[in-house]
């Protein structure tokens, strides 16, 4: 799964050269997506991939004998994905006899004005066939993306993603203060905060309600809230922490700023600026995956843990607060929060908009995954 060959643009401190979007939007890479549309695909997905520089693949455990909500779910995540600003151009590879085709995703992905090619295993005559029409077709996507226009930018023009997948001391003291003081500085240059974290919600419904901007707002977090009291039991450390702390103290992250929508797993992002709030799990994998879907360019990942993947979509910073992660994986954590001020943070964010790899591009590591609803069949 490369991620060489994105057309790196000189590197700015206060703005950026970012690629602009038919929908207006503002890239800060230029990859091209191979999307393995279902379980079947995607051994044949990250070939293709690992041919073409500029290209990346999601393999992932899809696609098939999904019913249902998970079905719906994965499909919307499959069309947020492809139509992410980084995205320059999607190659969409089936087996042929799966629940999610190909073409229809394709086909949606198409509407949304992305450039986009689809192919099937089973329709074009097997795997080795597959793996040379998808590489041609991905090479093709890379070579419209050398003629994507280039425009310059700065934080209001991005979507940051959010997800701080702990709620040890430091994490909660320091770490997601310091990224709440980015979130603020974003969305004061006119620029989208989407932060994922439900559990935080659902362990405190009327003071999550209670942040809302608006009606709309507050009556998408109650859904919220109704959606996962009727969904299977998930205990989680997270879940039984953020239980027993108060939800200013859990939702730091966002800097105490007011929360203007709630995004399903899967959606983008449609506030134009401001706060919005992701029904994903801070589950790291699947929360950076529903925030790639859901529009943002960059996710800051906030870590006790270490936690090293980054994600195929998105560059991530690994920020820590944690004094013996960082001296243990000094190589790993983009940001030390435990000594950078504000404006380091925000210049580091600059940089790597502007093309600097984060540590974890640096070192090739992707995770990917699509939350569950329910039990596939």
């Amino acid at each position: 799964m490369s991620v060489e060959g994105d057309l790196e643009p000189e590197i700015e401190t206060e703005g950026f050269e970012g690629y602009e979007r038919p929908n207006g939007s503002v890239g800060i890479r230029n990859r091209v997506l191979v999307l393995p549309s279902v379980i079947c695909s995607h051994v044949v997905a990250d070939r293709i991939a690992d041919a073409v520089s500029g290209a990346v693949s999601t393999p992932h455990g899809h696609g098939c004998a999904q019913i249902g909500h998970d079905n719906d779910q994965t499909r919307r995540t499959f069309l947020g994905l492809g139509s992410n600003p980084n995205v320059a151009g999607t190659v969409v590879v089936g087996l042929g006899c799966e629940v999610l085709q190909s073409d229809d995703v394709a086909s949606q992905l198409g509407e949304r004005d992305v450039p986009v090619r689809e192919l099937s295993i089973q329709g074009v005559g097997g795997t080795d066939e597959c793996v040379d029409r998808g590489i041609g077709e991905a090479r093709e996507l890379r070579r419209l993306a050398h003629e994507t226009h280039r425009t310059s930018a700065d934080l209001g023009d991005l979507t940051l993603g959010i997800v701080s997948s702990d709620l040890s001391e430091s994490t909660v003291e320091t770490a997601d203060l310091f990224v709440g003081s980015l979130a603020e500085d974003v969305i004061e240059a006119g620029g989208r905060v989407v932060v994922a974290g439900n559990e935080r919600v659902t362990a405190d419904p009327g003071a999550a309600r209670a942040a809302a901007a608006n009606a709309q707002a507050a009556a998408a977090i109650d859904a919220l809230v109704a959606r996962h009291r009727h969904q299977p039991a998930r205990a989680t450390r997270i879940a039984a922490e953020a239980s027993e702390l108060d939800f200013a103290a859990t939702t730091r992250t966002w800097g105490g700023l007011p929360v203007r929508e709630v995004v399903e797993y899967g959606d983008p992002v449609t506030i134009d600026s401001g706060v919005a709030l992701l029904d994903a799990p801070s589950r790291y994998e699947e929360a950076a995956t529903g925030l790639a879907a859901a529009g943002a360019g960059i996710v800051c990942h906030v870590t006790a843990d270490g936690i090293p993947a980054g994600h195929p979509v998105v560059p991530v910073l690994k920020i820590s607060g944690d004094e013996g992660t960082v001296d243990a994986l000094p190589e790993d954590i983009d940001v030390d929060a435990t000594s950078a001020d504000r404006a380091t943070l925000r210049r580091r964010v600059l940089s790597i908009a502007g093309g600097e790899p984060s540590r974890a591009e640096e070192h090739g590591l992707t995770g990917f995954a699509i939350t569950r609803v329910g039990p596939s069949m």
